[in-house]
């Protein structure tokens, strides 16, 4: 039965799933949800899809799961893989908590307040805090990359699965790949991985659908 993942291009969040799904070669399709008409908001999903009113959602069969780090630790049940070696889940899985915490609540936040809001009602302030706060993770995650070509042991897990959520989206959010030598580098190896595509070829939604004189897919 092929797994359905509600999701959309713009959510980083979702991109980790979607991401884990397209590399494990396990059977899914994305479906669309049109979060900035509100589809997210209205009765029909909160009481049908998700009552979080969130993605990623990912549905197979009669299970219905939400929350990017529970669908990769899923994922990786189903197919094997972005687990570790068995003495590494651990380390996994508190960097896919530090990502949740420090680095894609920042960075998703501090994406849509600059690129999603119409100028005159982006928060400046709040944003260089944001930023303030990112650069304290890009550095942490930089400095353990020095050495390393993945997060965690000598294969991709869900640690770089969810750590790159935000880092691929060409937006502007006070991330430049170019000013991070190891992050840069670690991020090839992801893109270098059979399967890898870009967020705005993995799911459908993008800012450029939202363009005037375009219909929103």
């Amino acid at each position: 039965m092929t797994m359905k993942l509600y999701c959309f291009g713009e959510s980083g969040n979702a991109y980790k799933a979607a991401l884990a799904l397209q590399l494990s070669g396990l059977e899914w399709e994305p479906i669309y949800v049109d979060f900035f008409n509100g589809e997210t908001r209205q009765e029909r999903y909160l009481n049908e899809i998700n009552e979080m009113g969130e993605v990623p959602v990912l549905v197979d069969g009669d299970r219905r799961l939400s929350q990017s780090g529970a669908i990769q630790a899923y994922v990786t049940e189903k197919s094997g893989h972005f687990g570790g070696a068995p003495n590494e889940r651990y380390d996994v899985l508190r960097w896919v908590l530090w990502d949740n915490h420090k680095l894609s609540s920042q960075a998703g936040m501090a994406r849509f307040l600059m690129n999603f809001l119409p100028p005159e009602k982006r928060p400046e302030p709040v944003i260089a805090f944001l930023q303030g706060r990112l650069k304290s993770a890009y550095r942490v995650l930089d400095g353990h990359l020095t050495g390393r070509d993945w997060i965690v042991g000598d294969g991709p897990t869900n640690a770089d699965l969810s750590c790159c959520g935000y880092l691929f989206y060409p937006e502007p959010f006070g991330f430049d790949r170019a000013d991070w030598t190891n992050i840069d580098r670690w991020l090839a190896n992801i893109e270098g991985l059979d399967g890898w595509k870009h967020p705005y070829e993995l799911m459908p939604g993008s800012p450029a659908d939202r363009e005037p004189g375009k219909e929103t897919k």
